[in-house]
């Protein structure tokens, strides 16, 4: 029996009472909230969306500012950062003086930020704020505010960043997938001889560094930045020289699903048939796309594909499930997709869903996204299973989810091994990590 059957009342309640303290604890001043006190101290794209929905249960007010405060550091191209500097800070490597967003002549003027960008979840994550608080707080007024700057932000991908004209748009650094050390990428580094750069780390002063990124790998997430820089994050100079130049199923996935609580929404609110229009036109590209480019039907599964090898990479991670969030995958990719999601990631001994393939040498179940089970993929698989009608499948998703903070605390990765030899706990990373708190929130709100 999961443990998730066995909760009491009591017993979610005071987990969720947690949950609410860490939230409040990183939410700050400026309107926004910190991931994790110290190892993340600025406002992150994908983060936001997650956070957002965590407040929507319990303050309504957080959880709007939450998305008011990210969207409004988008540029004039519609572009939207993946951090945005509000303050200062000497704890967190590297800052807004090494990126200087301020290069690109349509950068935010009033915010300092990065020149890269995130998992576009603002679409669905409008559409869930409205079913969460059940369109009152005003809920309804404060997408129709906020909704134009997502579509503005979809367009700039269409426009910008779907070179080939198939709906599927490229992602130019690995912090833009969110999965910021996957394996996927050893073969791209392979590729790469960046120089030996000089710099001091700070996560590994806040966290093992066993469990974060070597130096060496991040020699090369600084020479892509370099390269952007050299160019003033010019999109067509980016797509034409950047050594790393990926269609990840996970980026893709996301934001077919953003178009479609788009449409929904502005078919709810009535007018903007205009946009309407244009976000159907795109998600039967990007659809397609996907289904064509990205699925590997021997695998069973969604790849990354390397617009610079012309091919598929072929490792399965848990970004290679994420289409099951959206309405793109048919009966019978969804079967396999949860036929291989089982067979590779789904032993008893294990917790899902393992960022990386559990079977392959890669794998490390405490290294970063090298394998450690992380709840905001989670939260997107379990909505993706129960959407396609696979409930007994989803309910093992967030058991485990639940099971895995309950038992170790609010932290931002978990080892998915469930007996595991190394330590008294399975979290690592940042601890009092803000979206595992407004996930779990949103688990145990909406059973």
């Amino acid at each position: 029996m999961h443990l998730i059957n066995c909760y009491t009342v009591t017993m979610k309640e005071q987990l969720i009472d947690r949950a609410i303290k860490v939230l409040n604890n990183n939410f700050q001043d400026g309107g926004f909230t910190i991931p994790s006190k110290g190892l993340y101290p600025f406002q992150w794209k994908w983060d936001s969306g997650f956070i957002a929905l965590g407040f929507a249960h319990y303050d309504v007010d957080k959880a709007k500012s939450e998305i008011k405060t990210l969207l409004d550091a988008q540029w004039g191209n519609g572009f939207i950062p993946h951090i945005v500097f509000h303050n200062d800070s000497d704890t967190y490597f590297p800052g807004p003086d090494f990126h200087q967003s301020s290069l690109h002549p349509l950068a935010s003027k009033k915010y300092r930020s990065t020149g890269m960008t995130q998992p576009p979840v603002f679409g669905f994550v409008l559409e869930r704020l409205l079913e969460i608080t059940n369109d009152e707080h005003g809920m309804s007024a404060f997408v129709k505010e906020q909704i134009d700057k997502v579509f503005d932000n979809h367009k700039y991908f269409y426009d910008n960043r779907d070179i080939n004209n198939e709906g599927l748009v490229y992602i130019y650094h690995n912090w833009e997938s969110g999965t910021d050390n996957s394996p996927l990428w050893d073969d791209i580094w392979t590729t790469m001889n960046p120089p030996d750069y000089t710099f001091e780390r700070r996560d590994t002063s806040h966290v093992d560094a066993s469990q974060r990124p070597s130096k060496r790998e991040y020699d090369h997430y600084l020479y892509i930045i370099e390269i952007a820089k050299e160019h003033n994050y010019d999109d067509a100079k980016i797509a034409e020289l950047s050594p790393f130049l990926v269609l990840d199923p996970l980026f893709n996935a996301v934001l077919i699903k953003s178009n479609e609580s788009l449409i929904n929404l502005y078919e709810r609110f009535g007018g903007n048939q205009d946009k309407v229009d244009q976000l159907k036109k795109w998600q039967e590209k990007s659809i397609h796309g996907l289904n064509t480019k990205l699925y590997n039907e021997q695998l069973g599964a969604y790849l990354h594909y390397d617009l610079r090898s012309k091919q598929q990479l072929p490792y399965i991670c848990s970004s290679s499930f994420a289409p099951l969030y959206s309405n793109a995958p048919n009966g019978h990719i969804v079967k396999r997709l949860t036929e291989t999601m089982l067979e590779k990631f789904g032993d008893d001994g294990r917790y899902l869903c393992a960022s990386f393939d559990p079977t392959h040498d890669r794998f490390n179940p405490k290294k970063y996204w090298r394998g450690p089970v992380w709840i905001n993929m989670n939260w997107m698989l379990y909505q993706g299973l129960k959407k396609h009608g696979y409930y007994e499948l989803a309910e093992r998703v967030k058991s485990d989810s639940l099971e895995l903070i309950e038992k170790n605390g609010f932290f931002e990765y978990f080892d998915s091994r469930k007996v595991n030899p190394d330590a008294e706990h399975n979290g690592y990373g940042g601890n009092n990590f803000s979206w595992s708190a407004a996930l779990l929130i949103d688990f145990l709100k909406t059973e």
